[in-house]
């Protein structure tokens, strides 16, 4: 088992977090860690996420990695705040072998059958499939997968709680990323809840 599928088995399913202040990361880290998810996807959407993944660093048993990176600039300033893996929406040739360069836990984007082949003459068997509903859901992916049967997948992008036991029922599905799991407003007590709740999904 490679580096990145053993992060990909380590919980059903990995927080997709958008954090705009780092002195929430902490807290928040600790909630979701307590709650059973260990594995953190800090999205580089805002200013602080980079002071995020620092924070996040901090805890105990957080595997905490970098999401929305879309270019080497990326990667190397994820991976110099300490991220210890690298999930792109995409997936392009400069990204991929500039992650297998730093020896990076990579889970790129895929949607389609030529983003999965691209993926595999790269060496890859590891793949976010996104958007997930709106890429077509469980039926795109089940009709990519039989084709693609050593792929291994990671669903994201409108998944909920309510629909994520029926991806993680497929054989290929190591696990789901999700944002329902830290819903704006809430507090850590909710988000430990929350995170209990998918820690314990299965399909």
């Amino acid at each position: 088992m490679n580096a990145i599928e053993t992060i990909m088995r380590t919980a059903p399913v990995i927080p997709v977090l958008v954090v705009e202040d780092p002195g929430e990361a902490r807290e928040l880290a600790e909630a979701l860690v307590d709650g059973g998810l260990r594995v953190l996807e800090v999205t580089l959407r805002t200013e602080a996420a980079l002071a995020v993944i620092r924070r996040m660093n901090l805890v105990k048993g957080a595997i905490v990695g970098a999401g929305t990176v879309t270019n080497k600039d990326q990667l190397d300033a994820a991976l110099s705040a300490g991220a210890e893996f690298i999930v792109s929406p995409g997936l392009t040739e400069p990204l991929a072998r500039a992650a297998a360069r730093a020896g990076a836990p990579f889970l790129p984007g895929v949607s389609t059958a030529g983003d999965i082949m691209r993926g595999m003459d790269l060496g890859l068997e590891h793949f976010k499939f996104f958007p997930a509903m709106a890429a077509g859901g469980i039926p795109a992916l089940k009709a990519l997968a039989g084709p693609f049967f050593g792929a291994k997948f990671c669903p994201t992008g409108g998944i909920s709680a309510a629909t994520a036991p029926d991806w993680l029922a497929m054989r290929q599905v190591l696990c789901v990323g999700g944002s329902w799991i830290v819903p704006t407003g809430a507090n850590p007590d909710e988000i430990r809840a929350l995170a209990a709740q998918a820690a314990a999904l299965a399909g």
